[in-house]
């Protein structure tokens, strides 16, 4: 990668086959549109799964300070944690913007982000920035443990069996909003909840958990809200924790997932918090931002203020 001394010019990272290939196919039309806004970049794709981490990293130590996403949120994730292992300069100095190509695109859904190009990259020139906390999660793949960065909601219980599912969906060129739904109905035909203890700021709870949600972000699984409370200025974890509910009631009660009410069910509890651990009976999958990580036990935290991100026209706290 060539030495950069201009920092404001982007570097660019595209995930080719994001959206089901909508990085590749709309890149051209993408990069003219750039070049018509007057944003100077360079371009670099990933290739494999991670592979974005190690741009991230390449980029920053050859002196980018500016980097744009085109992909979806597990893209926005890697370079997230590109961001916060390198050891070439404070994340505080890095500015992160995003065109979304991908299958949910949350995070940008929550900072009215569009999904039209042109208007997405316009967005990207009026330069509007915000101080963005971070949430770290550490987990287990078998016996080693392991560290990981989030910028929207991570979680764990059933919505990550969903998400394993799909992403190993993906792997395989399948891929959509229809298959994460498809997903997300088959797999309750089969899911138990899982006995966990849950130490919320030092206080301990006991749950049968059918899924918990750790957000920094609104939004997640395309559309749901999970954590509709939850400010990504403020410093703070928001925990919903759907506690009891079997797979019937789940059914009956799909809308709430969508509609913002979640947290006026009876059978479903909701927590602003720094720290979080969570240790079950049986192992439960975690994933972050969409990506399918280990099992528990696990811990997750927040870094306030920790990422300059560049966010839309109608971001309200």
């Amino acid at each position: 990668m060539i030495p950069n001394t201009d920092h404001n010019r982007w570097m660019v990272i595209v995930n080719p086959n994001a959206g089901n290939g909508k990085g590749n196919k709309d890149w051209d039309k993408i990069s003219d549109l750039m070049k018509k806004a007057g944003l100077s970049f360079d371009v670099e794709f990933t290739q494999r799964k991670g592979h974005a981490i190690n741009l991230t990293l390449e980029s920053l130590s050859s002196g980018f300070r500016k980097i744009i996403t085109v992909g979806g949120d597990g893209t926005l994730n890697e370079v997230v944690n590109g961001v916060f292992t390198n050891k070439s300069c404070p994340p505080a100095e890095i500015i992160l913007a995003s065109i979304p190509v991908g299958t949910g695109n949350d995070w940008g859904r929550m900072f009215g982000i569009p999904l039209d190009y042109e208007k997405a990259i316009k967005i990207i020139g009026d330069n509007k920035t915000l101080l963005h906390d971070i949430g770290t999660i550490s987990f287990f793949n078998s016996d080693e443990k392991n560290t990981r960065y989030f910028i929207n909601i991570a979680g764990l219980g059933f919505e990550s069996v969903v998400v394993r599912k799909t992403n190993i969906q993906k792997d395989k060129g399948h891929g959509g909003k229809l298959i994460y739904f498809y997903n997300l109905l088959t797999s309750l035909l089969s899911y138990k909840n899982t006995k966990a203890e849950i130490i919320i700021d030092g206080e301990i709870t006991h749950a049968d958990i059918f899924s918990l949600n750790v957000g920094n972000g609104r939004y997640c699984g395309g559309g749901m809200r999970q954590t509709p409370r939850a400010i990504p200025t403020d410093g703070l974890l928001d925990v919903t924790i759907i506690n009891g509910m079997g797979k019937f009631e789940i059914i009956r009660n799909l809308k709430i997932l969508y509609n913002g009410r979640i947290l006026q069910h009876p059978k479903i509890d909701g927590y602003k918090c720094k720290n979080i651990k969570v240790s079950s009976e049986t192992a439960m999958y975690i994933e972050a931002d969409g990506e399918s990580l280990g099992q528990t036990p696990a811990e997750f935290g927040i870094i306030p203020e920790a990422l300059k991100i560049v966010y839309g026209t109608n971001f309200i706290l």
